[in-house]
Order: structure tokens, then C-alpha cells, then sequence
């Protein structure tokens, strides 16, 4: 396993979170754009299966977990868009929901850094 660039992977989910915020705006912004499509970006997990990320026990006593051993528990989401007469599919309580998402995504991203500088800082000083 190679080296885990927690710092660069943080900076990437930044990234996304940003684009993701745009879309939110375009769609809120469009809500009454005759025939306005609603848009969303492709999900962080996407950008997470192309850094090829695996689990590493550095301990005899961790648990043996392999490929098949986990199942992923997906969250039933509503994602019932309803159209309006003028063709737009824009959901102002949807994009909310979002917009709500997404903050929350910044504070821990930002929350999790912070620790681990801290720590960083803490190792190098001694």
C-alpha cells in the first residue's frame, strides 16, 4: 500500500464540495427558468474509488476485512423531482437540503485538517 496523502485528498474533497456549491446556486438561481434542468455533480465516492484507497491492519488484533466483507448501506433518498408546467425541475427544498449538506461537509473536511496539522505540528516539535 502507498502512501495516503490525507492533506491533498482533503484539498480534493474541497474541490468537489465547491463545484457541488456552484450547481447548487445555478439550480436555486434558475428556479424559475422556464425549462430549466436541475443539475448535480457525480459523488465524492467516484472520486474516492479512483485513488484506489484500501484499508491496512497494522495490528494482529484488527479485524480481517476484505473486498466482499463489507456491504454498503445506502440511505433511501427521495429523489422525486417534480416538474412544473413551464418544464423546470428545480426543487428549491431539495437544493436546501443540499446547500445544508454541503456546509457540513466543509466544517468536518476543515475540522479534520486542523486536527491533523495540530498533530503534525505536535510531531515535529517533539
Amino acid at each position: 500500500m502507498g502512501p495516503i496523502h490525507l492533506f491533498d485528498l482533503a484539498s480534493r474533497q474541497a474541490q468537489w464540495l465547491s463545484v457541488k456549491e456552484a450547481a447548487i446556486s445555478s439550480n436555486v438561481a434558475n428556479a424559475n427558468t422556464p425549462g430549466f434542468k436541475a443539475r448535480d455533480v457525480d459523488p465524492f465516492s467516484d472520486v474516492l474509488e479512483k485513488t484506489q484507497l484500501s484499508m491496512a491492519a497494522t495490528d494482529p488484533h484488527h479485524l480481517e476485512v476484505n473486498a466482499t466483507g463489507i456491504s454498503a448501506v445506502q440511505m433511501r433518498q427521495d429523489n422525486i423531482i417534480e416538474t412544473t408546467h413551464s418544464g423546470n425541475t428545480v426543487s428549491l427544498e431539495q437544493e436546501m437540503i443540499k446547500a445544508g449538506e454541503v456546509s457540513r461537509d466543509f466544517s468536518l473536511n476543515t475540522s479534520i485538517v486542523k486536527a491533523f496539522h495540530r498533530m503534525m505540528l505536535t510531531a515535529v516539535k517533539g
